[in-house]
């Protein structure tokens, strides 16, 4: 049994419930300044607390970091030095540098540090792998993300959001963020970069809209469009590979349970497609699916978790977004060890 401590019980609400239907955890602690909510999260078998450092000094394995993003990586750092393993909300941190330093804690530690990308997981995408692992796609061609969210002033109201000094960035760092991972996990790496973004919804710090292309591995092309101006929230990808193409439904917080289509460019392959993803494997949606391969990793199994190298990966692209977006040129991967953003993207 693996013992957690939940750090901040906003998202955390959400990570609470899916631990308590997997076998594999259970939740001894929760950490939140908020009396109220805290009281409402906790049970017999969970006790509440409001400073961190009970949670590091408790005898839990693993810490779930649901902090805002600017506690992230101190947090996480913290963390690894009294033992613990990691959890962390997106974004794993706001810098490269950051970054480098939890790894180098995770390193000392002997610990993991799992970052939250928890839209890889459900029914499509398991389909979506399947296909790919049977050879079915083909190359990646051409593919479009849209993350169209609403976000209106009841959201701002948390003080930390909108803001440079609390959430640190803004719709391409807290929003398509997980757009930007599945394109790169189930679709193919970023090389170049180039893009707009602006703030046009919302009178806040940081942008709310943006357009970007991105060129791929392989020479594959793909565009991200994103606003939190929309009227309502919706999710949409569609990835063309040479064989077929993958077109998601619009859920917006986990595209990996809605219906896809997977259509062969070539009608007489579309029987194998189609007894492929009939054959693919179940897997739970969003975050029980992926805590399940959090577990599995954890007591040494065969898992498709998500590393700390996926979160770096993360970090270093809205690095060169933003880069791109104050430049107005074309931006490419990997990022030098000496780039002037290093140390954060903040103005």
């Amino acid at each position: 049994m693996i013992r957690v401590a939940i750090l901040g019980g906003g998202i955390g609400e959400q990570h609470l419930a899916a631990y308590r239907a997997l076998p594999d955890f259970a939740v001894a602690l929760i950490v939140d300044q908020d009396e109220a909510r805290r009281n409402r999260l906790c049970s017999d078998e969970i006790a509440g607390a409001s400073s961190i450092e009970t949670a590091l000094d408790s005898d839990v394995d693993l810490i779930d970091i649901c902090l805002p993003p600017h506690l992230h990586a101190q947090t996480a750092i913290t963390a690894l030095q009294a033992g613990k393993h990691v959890i962390c909300e997106k974004p794993l941190a706001t810098s490269l540098d950051d970054v480098d330093q939890i790894a180098a804690a995770a390193d000392k530690a002997a610990r993991r540090v799992f970052p939250v990308f928890q839209y890889r997981f459900g029914p499509a995408f398991a389909q979506l792998q399947a296909l790919r692992d049977a050879g079915l796609t083909g190359g990646p061609r051409v593919a479009a993300l849209e993350t169209h969210w609403c976000r209106k002033a009841e959201y701002y109201a948390v003080p930390w959001r909108g803001t440079w000094a609390g959430e640190q960035g803004g719709a391409i760092l807290g929003h398509a963020i997980h757009a930007h991972d599945l394109l790169c996990h189930y679709f193919s790496p970023i090389r170049t970069i180039s893009g707009a973004l602006t703030t046009l919804c919302n009178p806040i710090e940081t942008e709310d809209c943006a357009a970007l292309t991105f060129a791929l591995d392989g020479g594959a092309l793909a565009t991200s469009s994103i606003t939190l101006g929309a009227a309502r929230d919706e999710t949409r990808l569609r990835l063309v590979y040479e064989n077929l193409t993958a077109t998601s439904a619009t859920t917006p917080y986990a595209p990996g349970s809605g219906a896809w289509t997977f259509t062969a460019r070539d009608p007489a392959d579309q029987p194998a497609i189609d007894a492929c993803i009939a054959a693919a494997p179940r897997q739970a949606p969003g975050f029980a699916g992926f805590l399940a391969e959090v577990a599995k990793a954890l007591s040494g199994r065969p898992a498709a978790d998500v590393t700390l190298q996926d979160g770096r990966r993360s970090i270093e692209l809205v690095t060169a977004i933003y880069e791109a977006a104050r430049t107005g040129g074309t931006v490419a991967l990997p990022l030098s060890a000496d780039h002037p953003m290093r140390h954060g993207w903040q103005p």
